[in-house]
């Protein structure tokens, strides 16, 4: 995979006239050279369900006279750009239209919004019909008479059905065809049918040809699903729905399981489909920076005008992007994550739980409070799942609700055998009881006594972690009732008088901590600590500064001296720390944009690079002997003390800064 990829939409409505009129070789060789662009994908297909070539298997476009296809990759090849094909999969509203019976249905046998053709809108093919054939000798087709350096195939994941295909499959094995269990048990099948007759295809003409299939998401917990494409590419549009969270945390999720991963963005302010649109030179600056700090490589979305000209002022402004990514990506490739947490996903876990759905939207975004609190204060972590290997972690974090039960309970069991610690909360690290209760699986220093049925509530540790001192802190999120245990007590926990009722309330929200109602708030043990706090929900919806202190006090207190990063950025920086070992040297990003919201949507945009001056940075606990440390690309050495670590200040921070550690073994 190419670092500098670029991502060329080409929906096109057939009410669209003299499609590619204007395509000129020498226009889009020199708009990719302008965007310093490597790899371009371009579209054998698009969601309308016209092709861009001549074809068999399909039918091209009314309105485009010649082979759009053909010369844009020949184009591209000429100068050395790769040239990935892309595929419709999912959506062909021609042959929608043609064939509504093979449409995905819900249950009540309407269509997937839109629910009908009187709206405008892409309709679902359902993978279980005969359109499968119809999509084997389109991928053939390309395979066949194009030289494509991988296939991109769109709006493709399992989706439960209701169609008369899907209940005649159910019918014919005597299930019932409209229970859900059953239709979802299909879904899965027909989806892995549906991704091994693509490879099959495609390796009939083209063995090993690269495939993706786009879901727009990758699901935490779904290695399965993952390992059906031969890379990952993290759709992840900032300004649009995915938001500013979304790639760090995917990417941390990704970088885990050894396999070429890109993030992909757009030059859109907002989002695909968008003419016209064009963000800030800076956002994109720092969203390629964030995917390569990350490991990973870069895409970034455009979308041709019907007339197939290229808009050079889009090229200029990927240009200002991939010119400071194709100078560092020496220090880019081949490249491994250093970690001290690892983050139990919730939403992974849920995946092995179904019964255990959240209870509301602010319970599931347990793993948005926990990254966001990890990345603020540039903790160097993974997210993990059930499968991951957890002996390489200092410290795992179990957010909120993760029970210690099954497959998972053995395996933390021997992460703690070997001296691993644990951070959980809530109802995390509880176990189920044969009396149908629950108790804490490890030494937490505390005994769950059950729910608390009262919130908000006020916490106060017995030291002081922030600027405020101690104080009974409020927190709204649920809580847990415990008491001490073999443990140390480490914050106290106090209840309000009475809840807010029509008989009892006080003052405009709540009523104050009662002195009387005290319990323990938050305990160490042998395994590590417990808060009793939801407390990353907590972060995650009200943003407390108590809570985000709460917990970095919990994780340096479990990681002590064995922390390998300690810096001293500001909550919107962003650092990590990736191992090259065939050059014998780390790379150490430091990133820093600041993010403002506007907009009736509340949109985060970035646009002004305010620089970082002078910031201490320690690196730690290597085992590595360090030789140098230097900026990269420009070569300008830092001096640093010490052999096995490294304490430096690093003069600027612009953006995106490498700071390379070269070391001998």
């Amino acid at each position: 995979m190419r670092f500098r990829q670029v991502h060329l939409d080409f929906h096109t409505s057939e009410c669209i006239p003299d499609i590619g009129k204007r395509f000129d070789k020498k226009q889009f060789q020199d708009a990719l050279r302008t965007g310093h662009v490597d790899s371009i994908t371009v579209f054998s297909k698009c969601h309308h369900g016209w092709s861009y070539h001549p074809t068999k298997a399909n039918r091209i476009h009314p309105e485009l006279g010649f082979d759009l296809l053909g010369a844009q990759i020949e184009a591209a090849h000429e100068i050395g750009v790769r040239t990935p094909v892309y595929i419709s999969a999912g959506f062909d509203e021609k042959y929608a239209h043609e064939h509504p019976d093979h449409l995905v249905r819900r249950r009540e046998q309407v269509l997937n919004p839109p629910e009908d053709f009187s709206r405008a809108g892409y309709h679902l093919i359902c993978f279980n019909t005969p359109y499968l054939d119809t999509l084997i000798a389109q991928v053939k087709e390309v395979c066949e008479n194009y030289d494509a350096d991988g296939l991109f195939l769109d709006i493709t994941a399992p989706r439960v059905c209701y169609c008369k295909y899907c209940m005649r499959t159910l019918t014919e094995r005597g299930l019932d065809p409209m229970d859900p269990d059953n239709a979802k048990t299909l879904s899965e099948e027909v989806y892995a049918n549906y991704t091994t007759a693509m490879r099959r295809a495609a390796d009939s003409v083209k063995p090993g040809i690269s495939i993706f299939h786009n879901s727009g998401s990758t699901p935490r917990g779904r290695r399965d699903l993952a390992g059906m494409s031969s890379h990952t590419e993290i759709e992840s549009l900032p300004t649009s729905s995915w938001g500013y969270d979304n790639l760090p945390m995917i990417s941390r999720y990704v970088q885990i399981h050894d396999r070429e991963y890109l993030g992909m963005t757009g030059k859109f302010h907002l989002s695909w489909g968008e003419f016209g649109g064009y963000k800030h030179p800076n956002a994109l600056i720092w969203e390629t920076a964030l995917a390569v700090a990350n490991g990973g490589k870069c895409s970034i979305g455009d979308q041709l005008h019907p007339l197939g000209n290229m808009d050079i002022a889009t090229y200029t402004l990927i240009g200002q992007a991939y010119e400071e990514i194709e100078k560092k990506e020496p220090w880019l490739d081949g490249v491994k994550a250093v970690t001290d947490i690892g983050m139990l996903s919730y939403d992974a876990w849920l995946l092995r739980h179904p019964e255990e759905k959240a209870a509301d939207k602010d319970a599931s975004r347990v793993d948005v409070g926990a990254m966001r609190i990890l990345l603020e204060e540039q903790y160097l972590f993974d997210v993990l799942d059930e499968e991951s290997d957890f002996s390489p972690y200092k410290l795992l974090i179990l957010p909120d609700n993760i029970r210690a039960d099954g497959a998972l309970r053995q395996k933390l069991d021997a992460y703690v055998a070997s001296g691993g610690k644990l951070l959980a909360s809530g109802k995390s690290a509880l176990s189920p009881t044969e009396n149908g209760g629950y108790q804490f699986a490890y030494e937490l220093g505390a005994h769950y006594d059950g729910a608390r049925e009262i919130s908000p509530v006020y916490m106060a540790t017995h030291e002081q972690i922030d600027r405020i001192g101690i104080a009974d802190q409020i927190l709204y999120a649920p809580s847990e009732q415990v008491s001490l245990c073999g443990g140390e007590s480490l914050a106290t926990l106090k209840e309000p008088y009475f809840a807010r009722t029509a008989e009892h309330f006080c003052s405009h929200r709540h009523a104050p901590q009662d002195h009387n109602k005290v319990s323990v708030g938050m305990t160490e043990g042998k395994d590590g600590i417990y808060i009793a706090e939801h407390i990353f929900r907590e972060y995650a919806t009200v943003g407390s500064q108590f809570a985000k202190n709460l917990v970095t006090y919990a994780i340096d207190r479990c990681l002590g001296t064995r922390k390998t990063l300690r810096t001293a950025l500001p909550s919107q920086a962003i650092a990590t720390l990736m191992d090259q070992p065939e050059k014998k040297r780390m790379i150490l990003h430091l990133l820093y944009a600041p993010r403002t919201v506007k907009g009736s949507n509340k949109i985060e945009v970035i646009e002004d690079c305010v620089p970082l001056y002078q910031t201490p940075v320690t690196v730690c606990g290597l085992g590595k002997k360090i030789k140098k440390v230097y900026i990269a690309p420009s070569g300008e050495e830092i001096p640093f003390r010490g052999t096995n670590s490294a304490t430096f200040i690093v003069p600027k921070i612009s953006i995106h800064t490498m700071v390379v550690l070269d070391y001998e073994d």
